[in-house]
């Protein structure tokens, strides 16, 4: 399965959602621990990952969250 952006599960952008998606995870745990890794990290800077990835990640096509 390859990595999109969610398009049904998104608080901002969908990255996590997608990143839960593709990892078979819940997408509350995979916000908590970005989230986590984020705060509790001074070499992750998680804003910036985030960005990134929001540009990098395609989003899913229309069909596939349908």
């Amino acid at each position: 399965m390859p990595l999109y952006r969610s398009r049904s599960n998104r608080m901002i952008a969908g990255v996590c959602g997608g990143l839960a998606a593709w990892l078979g995870w819940s997408p509350t745990m995979v916000r908590l621990l970005y989230v986590l890794v984020s705060v509790l990290s001074a070499a992750f800077p998680g804003i910036l990952v985030y960005i990134v990835l929001w540009i990098a990640m395609p989003e899913a096509p229309a069909e596939r969250w349908t």
